[in-house]
């Protein structure tokens, strides 16, 4: 396996990592300091190594935070960033840029942030169309050479665009959302990292708390949750979602396991080279998820849960149209219900 393994294994990280942008963005909920420190405290506790953050996640908050928690444990943590996407301090809208000397400015300031001299990997956060991929992953490489970072990534990007990149500079890990609801990577993407020996790290495994029962018909989105605005999401599309997740959620009972940590054991099961990092600002929900870690499915109930949620029976899209310009992964066509 490749060398982000050699990363992780280095710290003794369980497979299952921690996305830490719950804490700081997304989900309009605010996280006070004190408690949100709590949680991480809590995560390394238990047995977290692996922890994902972002220049864009909270405009910056969220590297700060992290950057207080685990200052006096850096040795001991395997920790990752993004650049070339950040919040514009005046107008709060999203800007992508991925100008190789953008890359270098972003990345000074996260070390600053997160009180280290080196990022275990560094993602490029989204594709700045404007700028060839092998000039940003080769800008990444560029800090890599000079020990900024220990590795280069890349976020939400297709399998030619991967390929590319990776011509340029050798790319450890890619991200990119990939759920049992959420299956995109699995048109190319997943494929083509296998091929190259390059890991793919799986955000939003839990299908934004779908997969967990969190998400109802009557749930009433706070201000700022991006769900929100998710074609899924709509009161048009969801009701239809949740009756996908009757057979999911006894199959989980039957197998004595919560449905989290059942979507966590199928992604596992999905290849070696999977890495999720299921995101939470609950303390026990950390817990629950860390066990999946040692729950190993057989064949059968995998090729079960395969024929759940198939991207057919989902109706919606994953990101509403605004969303859908800033990312490069492969689409499935989307089904009207």
């Amino acid at each position: 396996m490749s060398g982000f393994f050699d990363r992780l294994n280095d710290v003794s990280s369980p497979r299952i990592g921690l996305g830490c942008m719950n804490l700081s963005h997304g989900y309009g909920q605010h996280v006070p300091e004190t408690e949100a420190l709590r949680v991480l405290e809590e995560a390394f506790d238990m047995g977290y190594r692996h922890f994902d953050t972002a220049t864009l996640y909270g405009g910056t908050a969220n590297e700060r935070l992290l950057g207080l928690a685990l200052k006096t444990k850096r040795r001991q943590l395997f920790l990752a960033s993004k650049c070339g996407m950040a919040l514009d301090a005046e107008t709060g809208k999203r800007v992508i840029d991925g100008r190789p000397n953008t890359l270098r400015r972003q990345c000074e300031e996260s070390l600053a942030r997160l009180k280290t001299d080196h990022l275990d990997i560094y993602y490029l956060h989204r594709l700045d169309r404007n700028v060839p991929i092998q000039e940003s992953v080769g800008a990444l490489g560029r800090l890599v050479d000079e020990g900024k970072i220990g590795a280069v990534g890349l976020s939400e990007i297709s399998a030619e665009t991967l390929r590319k990149g990776n011509a340029e500079y050798s790319v450890a890990a890619v991200q990119s959302e990939y759920s049992l609801w959420t299956r995109n990577p699995e048109i190319a993407l997943k494929q083509a990292c296998a091929e190259l020996d390059i890991a793919l790290v799986a955000f939003s495994p839990l299908g934004r708390g779908f997969l967990t029962g969190s998400v109802q018909e009557n749930t009433l989105w706070a201000s700022g949750d991006m769900r929100a605005g998710m074609p899924r999401f709509s009161k048009e599309n969801l009701p239809h979602n949740l009756s996908l997740l009757a057979d999911f959620n006894a199959h989980a009972a039957r197998l004595g396991m919560s449905s989290a940590q059942l979507a966590l054991a199928w992604l596992k099961a999905r290849g070696r080279h999977i890495v999720p990092i299921p995101g939470t600002c609950s303390v026990a929900h950390l817990r629950e998820n860390l066990l999946a870690e040692t729950i190993v499915l057989d064949d059968a109930t995998v090729t079960q849960l395969n024929g759940m949620m198939l991207p057919e029976q989902v109706a919606g899209a994953r990101y509403n149209d605004s969303q859908q310009g800033d990312i490069d992964t492969e689409e499935f066509p989307i089904e009207r219900h």
